[in-house]
Parts: structure tokens; sequence; C-alpha cells
């Protein structure tokens, strides 16, 4: 009994390992920015990391459980709701809309906050992210990149 809780558990860690191991580094440069000076080098770079390895995280998990119609960045597409055309076009465009709406509500944080204070930096990157994001997601539905593998 002990023998197969052990395999259930490593076979939990060995399907997701990307995403456990993009949040404990995630959480790693978090806890070293709250207690760094952020003017030092190792100070910056762990403010740099947080927007980074934030996008990293969104992006694991993001394309794992959400769709985008034409992005070679989505996972495939299965068939949407078709009682409610609204539903349906939430489910196939849930990407963009979840990096959409985060994006607004990390912008909305950041004009409240002193750009230059130390947290400002971090959410003003993070600002930059997502509109990355969504730039990437959205620009990968129509444009291509000859031996690209996310182009289509």
């Amino acid at each position: 009994m002990a023998r197969r809780k052990k395999r259930t558990a490593l076979g939990f860690l060995a399907h997701h390992s990307l995403s456990i191991v993009a949040i404990l580094l995630l959480i790693l440069w978090l806890v070293g920015y709250r207690y760094l000076d952020p003017k030092s080098h190792l100070g910056s770079f762990c403010g740099n990391a947080i927007a980074d390895w934030s996008g990293s995280v969104v992006i694991i998990l993001g394309t794992k459980f959400l769709y985008e119609i034409g992005s070679a960045e989505s996972r495939p597409f299965k068939e949407a709701q078709k009682r409610w055309p609204w539903l349906a076009f939430v489910q196939r465009h849930s990407l963009l809309l979840f990096l959409f709406v985060t994006g607004i509500g990390w912008t909305l944080l950041f004009l409240r906050m002193e750009t230059e204070s130390k947290w400002g930096q971090v959410i003003g990157n993070l600002v930059s992210e997502w509109v990355q994001m969504a730039g990437l997601v959205f620009l990968t539905k129509r444009l291509v990149e000859i031996g690209s593998k996310e182009s289509r």
C-alpha cells in the first residue's frame, strides 16, 4: 500500500514538474526581492525575475488549461458549447481574455502606485510582461516565422 502511494506522488511530480519548479522559482524571487535592497544587483535581478517568471507560470498553466483559437501558443481546441454562443466565444478565446482581464488588474494596480517605489517597478514590469504575452498570443494567430515550432 505504501509503495502505491509513492508511485502516485512521483507520478504527480513527474507530470507537473515544470509548473512546480516555475512556481517555486517565482516564490524564491518574491522572497528575495522582499528582503533585498532593490538598488543592489541581486535585488534588481529578483525584481526583474518576478515579472519574467510570473509570465512563465502564466504561459505554462494558461496554455495547459485555456484556449485561443488559431494561436500556436494555445492547446488544441475542443468543441465549444453550442447552446450559448457567448459561452463558446469565451471558451474559444479564454487565454487572451484571461490575459486581458488580469492585465487590466495589473495596470490599475500600477496606476495607483509610485512608479519609482520598490514594488512599483515590479508591477510596471508585470504590466509589460502581460502586454508582451497577450501580444504574442494574438500575433501567433495569423503571423508565422519559418523554422519556429510555434508557427503554424
